[in-house]
């Protein structure tokens, strides 16, 4: 089904009537009624009633015969397999609209890591300090002795 989801967005435009688009997918314009009763194609409407189908819907057309003619699915089945199709259009939408969300959040978290600068406080504590910037030291008496151990 690559020609309904390899659409422009002219391909979206409800510019063909029954009889055109019935002709350009292979079909009696009985058919389009039918698929637009069942749900299958839903060309948009004219204020009076009339349907107008786009390019994209033609393309759905001819691969709701094709599924029909040369699969031998059911209308049902055709139904579900849109369906699913749609369903997984959306997910895939879904999923670059989160890995775009999660670079940025990285990208972000780097950018915000990389500007941390981290010293001993006056109390012995690591704190995080503007680059720059010394920590505040208290004057003490208190004395660290090392003493390493012996292995």
């Amino acid at each position: 089904m690559s020609e309904v989801h390899g659409f422009s967005p002219d391909d979206d435009a409800p510019i063909f009537v029954i009889s055109v688009a019935a002709t350009l997918a292979g079909m009696h314009a009985q058919t389009l009624r039918q698929y637009d009763r069942l749900g299958l194609v839903s060309p948009s409407r004219t204020r009076g009633g009339g349907r107008r189908y786009s390019g994209r819907d033609v393309a759905l057309l001819r691969e709701v015969q094709r599924l029909s003619q040369e699969e031998g699915v059911s209308l049902p089945g055709i139904q579900r397999i849109l369906e699913l199709e749609n369903q997984v259009a959306a997910l895939r939408a879904r999923v670059l609209e989160l890995s775009d969300e999660l670079e940025r959040a990285r990208l972000s978290s780097a950018a915000h890591l990389a500007s941390r600068v981290f010293a001993v406080g006056p109390s012995g504590d690591v704190i995080a300090v503007r680059a720059g910037q010394r920590p505040r030291m208290q004057r003490s008496q208190a004395l660290v002795v090392w003493r390493p151990t012996s292995p």
